[in-house]
């Protein structure tokens, strides 16, 4: 073998390795990322600008052990319907988004688009949102055409998610 066609391979190995490791890191890094929203505002200009296709909108926090539960459910949502965008809304605590909040979506390692609220003025916002929440959640806002169904409510089942959500883009058509 001569020694260029061997520089070549070991070249092209390399080459494959570092496509290979930043093909990987791209969908790790993704599944990391948080997007911060001070107030309401900036959440309704992200919530407007996305709205290409339907959104499914879902609020929750890490000390909620409900919201946590059916965080698999809008994942699998995410995965197998694509005529919707899953996105959640963090309403953790502002001292606990490095230390709880951002381990726990590593840890966890979902690809929906992912969201922290920074304004805890809640009363301030909550019935932007819809005029009748509580506050309360798990709470998921289901978004078409700029017309919304919210509810306040934890979904027992991803085939409960799935059905109310379909049901609810129905009702907006």
């Amino acid at each position: 073998m001569n020694i260029s066609l061997f520089l070549k391979k070991k070249q092209m190995k390399y080459f494959r390795l570092i496509v290979f490791s930043i093909f990987f890191l791209s969908f790790s890094i993704k599944a990391q990322n948080l997007i911060t929203f001070q107030n309401f505002d900036e959440l309704n200009a992200y919530v407007q600008n996305n709205s290409e296709i339907p959104l499914v909108v879902n609020f929750w926090a890490t000390w909620c052990t409900p919201c946590v539960k059916e965080l698999p459910y809008f994942q699998k949502l995410h995965q197998d319907n694509p005529n919707v965008k899953v996105i959640t809304v963090s309403l953790d605590f502002e001292k606990q988004v490095e230390s709880k909040l951002k381990p726990f979506l590593k840890k966890k390692n979902y690809t929906f688009v992912t969201t922290y609220m920074a304004d805890k003025k809640f009363n301030n916002w909550i019935s932007k949102v819809d005029e009748n929440w509580s506050g309360s959640i798990p709470a998921t806002w289901i978004i078409k055409a700029n017309k919304g169904i919210f509810v306040e409510q934890e979904f027992a089942s991803f085939e409960e998610l799935n059905q109310f959500v379909n049901e609810s883009l129905t009702k907006l058509n």
